[in-house]
């Protein structure tokens, strides 16, 4: 409602309240300083106000509320005095709210949320007629409320269902604080919802489900739950998240753990799938962090999943198991899955593959997949005629499935490299070699058949068919456990088969105990002491399963130590890492850390128990040294390619060093790779391989890419800077998971026809 109608009295039009509230961005509603305009009468002086209160109440409200709108130190109280002290209605007057808005806009401290109750106070008391004209006001506070993450959750949820319960006096249907406009998941709930937001049932029982403070509730809130439960209202909104998939505000989440709980009362199919769906989207990382979209939402699905029957809660928990990044999320998936007696191979989806759609025309729909995902196919045209997308939304619908279980399969089967698992060649030909989804990553990777569990046998399903036989054994074939020429042999077939595997197996980088680590005992220096930008390692290690405390200018932030466990919860792997440089102001953001130590441990009951290196299985050992190495390789500054522009920065001796130096494990594979490669390519004759650089021939200059950093020299040793940018080289890759090898072979094609360079800040640098 715009402000200049603010002196309207009577009850405003729902529309209104959406088109204020609900449409405005956080950060776009009036700021406190910008409250004084939207005051609608004058402010009365401390000593007006005082000379009005002839009710010895009001009095004492008002004086508690000069006092605590004075500067002081934080007042944390959820619940304060003045709702004792005004428990009975008192005789305000509309004078009083303006003064006490005033007050609380001037005060200036508000992330406690003190100076916000009397306001709240004194408008749910007051006259409707005489509350209307301060309805913009009360949703700026409310907006300011609800955007304020500063603000302790304890006391900003009761503020802004005060606030939301007064302007639902002032709107008819849904109360603002229900349902709101934080997220793009309060908008859409409402829409599904459509005219049952005015209905008193569904408010009812939508303002119920947040109600519950804990995750699972006891027996006396759902026996109310199934009082005021609309369960058409409740799937609504549950779907409306789940269509919606973003991360959702604390007040949101709270509601949706309620609203869980209180669709779980129906025992149908249908609401088990959907539990099942809004587990799966509640629990995955919001973006790149590692914080699920809802956490409190997807603990709660993931409790009620246990109990109810069918396959589809094991299969959510097996998917979710390996997408969240979560550690104590992680922990309850894991826990849940085993009180299910699941074995997460036996719960993957098969999606019934095989189905098809006719469509007008004689054509038939399809989904199949193809190469890395699956897509919807028209038999027998290539791609899919106008008539027939008017008839693909379900096997549209289908593919997006598929390809979630893909992904989710993918990280599976990767994670199994870590593991000494052995499956009957029966049981892994079920479940890997001819299931419809698990197949197509299983008959591209390598595995090993004995038998008798002695001698093993190699082989890769896509390029020699099935492997062993009824009665022998089979296990997942790693290079750390194989000889150097069978990795070579390896390599070679599959680079001549033109064979992409799902992830790195042949071509993954091995790291064994070398005799420095035999000396330190219990700890790595392989890869201490790297400068790393710390948000994008963070970043990396949440990817790869690492989780870490952040660092910062605390007490006790200087040093930390991120964690990964492997071998199914087995062993677990830490990284030492610490700030590389002072935290200044004024934003005190961390901006590069250094890595130390790599350590090891043991489960032993509930407890981990650090052992010597030699102790840790060479699969352990290699996988969690690889991911370190990754986290070196992509975000150590030595990869900056604009860094030497820095000057004289007091991190230029490591950039140098590392930037040229030495290759590590993964830089060794990149350089095998490109043995294969080069005399595949155009350029093949303008490159060679050194110890470690990829030299480039051009017809200005020759050039030395570093195997390792990607960084660019001109022969002899001149720096060039190429701003990562350019448009990848389209080679065909054994994988597809190195964006540093993309890189070198993207800086190949472009040194190499140097004559053709068109960048300025390129060939200002040439000779």
């Amino acid at each position: 409602m715009p402000v200049e109608n603010r002196h309207s009295v009577g009850r405003v039009r729902e529309d209104d309240f959406d088109n204020t509230f609900l449409s405005y961005p956080l950060g776009m509603m009036p700021a406190m300083d910008d409250w004084l305009p939207l005051i609608p009468g004058p402010i009365p002086g401390d000593r007006a106000v005082w000379k009005a209160a002839s009710d010895e109440r009001r009095l004492d409200a008002l004086r508690w509320h000069q006092a605590i709108t004075s500067p002081r130190r934080p007042y944390y109280a959820a619940i304060p005095p003045i709702y004792d002290m005004t428990a009975e209605p008192v005789p305000w007057h509309t004078g009083d709210l303006d003064w006490a808005l005033h007050a609380a806009a001037k005060c200036g401290s508000f992330y406690d949320g003190r100076v916000y109750h009397l306001p709240a106070v004194i408008a749910s008391q007051l006259p409707l007629d005489e509350l209307a004209p301060y309805q913009p006001i009360l949703q700026a506070v409310l907006s300011q409320i609800a955007g304020n993450r500063d603000m302790p959750l304890d006391i900003r949820r009761p503020l802004t269902e005060r606030y939301g319960q007064v302007l639902a006096r002032l709107a008819p249907g849904m109360p603002v604080h229900l349902l709101a406009g934080h997220d793009a998941f309060g908008p859409a709930a409402r829409r599904r919802l459509g005219a049952r937001v005015a209905d008193p049932a569904v408010i009812a029982a939508i303002g119920f489900a947040t109600t519950l403070s804990k995750l699972a509730p006891a027996k006396s809130w759902l026996r109310e739950a199934e009082a005021v439960n609309v369960p058409s209202a409740a799937r609504d909104v549950l779907a409306a998240f789940a269509d919606t998939a973003v991360t959702v505000w604390a007040d949101h989440d709270f509601l949706l753990r309620g609203l869980c709980w209180m669709a779980a009362l129906d025992p149908g199919d249908e609401t088990t799938a959907l539990l099942a769906r809004v587990a799966e989207v509640a629990g995955e990382p919001s973006g790149r962090s590692a914080d699920p979209r809802a956490s409190r939402t997807a603990a709660a699905a993931v409790e009620i999943l246990v109990d109810r029957p069918g396959d589809e809660p094991a299969r959510a928990l097996a998917r979710l198991s390996v997408t969240v990044r979560s550690k104590p999320l992680r922990n309850r998936v894991r826990a849940a899955i085993d009180r299910m007696g699941v074995d997460l191979e036996v719960a993957v989806e098969e999606h019934d593959l095989g189905r098809s759609w006719p469509t007008p025309g004689g054509h038939t729909l399809t989904v199949e997949i193809v190469g890395e995902k699956a897509v919807v196919l028209c038999r027998p045209l290539k791609s899919l005629p106008a008539a027939a997308r008017e008839h693909a939304a379900e096997p549209k619908a289908l593919a997006k499935q598929v390809n979630r279980t893909l992904a989710a399969e993918r990280v599976r089967l990767e994670d199994l490299l870590t593991q000494d698992r052995t499956w009957s060649w029966e049981t892994w030909h079920e479940r890997y070699l001819r299931h419809p989804v698990t197949g197509t990553i299983a008959r591209r990777l390598l595995w090993e058949a004995s038998p008798d569990g002695l001698s093993w046998k190699a082989g890769l399903p896509e390029l020699t068919g099935e492997l062993g036989g009824p009665g022998w054994t089979v296990r997942l074939w790693h290079p750390v456990l194989a000889g150097a020429a069978e990795v070579v042999s390896w390599r070679d077939q599959i680079t001549e088969a033109g064979l992409r595997q799902p992830f790195k197996q042949a071509f993954r980088e091995v790291y064994r105990l070398t005799p420095a680590e035999e000396q330190t005992g219990v700890y790595s220096n392989r890869f201490a002491a790297h400068i790393l930008r710390y948000r994008q390692a963070g970043t990396l290690m949440r990817v790869r399963g690492w989780s870490a405390p952040l660092l910062g200018s605390w007490d006790g932030g200087s040093h930390s130590s991120a964690t990964r466990e492997l071998a199914a919860g087995t062993w677990q792997a830490s990284l030492e890492h610490m700030l590389a440089d002072r935290v200044a102001p004024p934003n005190y953001q961390v901006e590069y850390c250094t890595t130390d130590q790599v350590r090891f441990a043991r489960r032993e009951g509930r407890r981990w128990h650090e052992v010597a290196l030699a102790e840790v299985p060479p699969r352990v050992l290699s996988e969690a040294m690889r991911d370190v190495d990754l986290f070196v390789g992509v975000t150590s500054i030595a990869a900056d390619d604009a860094w030497a522009d820095r000057g004289d920065h007091p991190f230029g001796g490591y950039w140098q060093s590392a930037g040229f130096g030495e290759l590590t494990g993964a830089a060794e594979v990149r350089r095998d790779v490109l043995a294969r490669l080069l005399p595949r390519l155009a350029i093949g004759s303008r490159c060679e391989l050194t110890e470690r650089f990829l030299r480039v021939r051009g017809t200005r200059a020759s050039y030395l890419i570093h195997l390792g950093s990607g960084n660019v020299l001109i022969e002899p040793n001149a720096y060039l800077c190429i701003v990562a940018g350019q448009r990848p080289a389209r080679v065909a890759l054994p994988f597809d998971d190195d964006e540093r090898l993309s890189l070198i072979l993207s800086k190949a094609f472009l040194l190499a026809a140097d004559d053709k360079i068109t960048d300025r800040s390129i060939l200002r640098q040439l000779p």
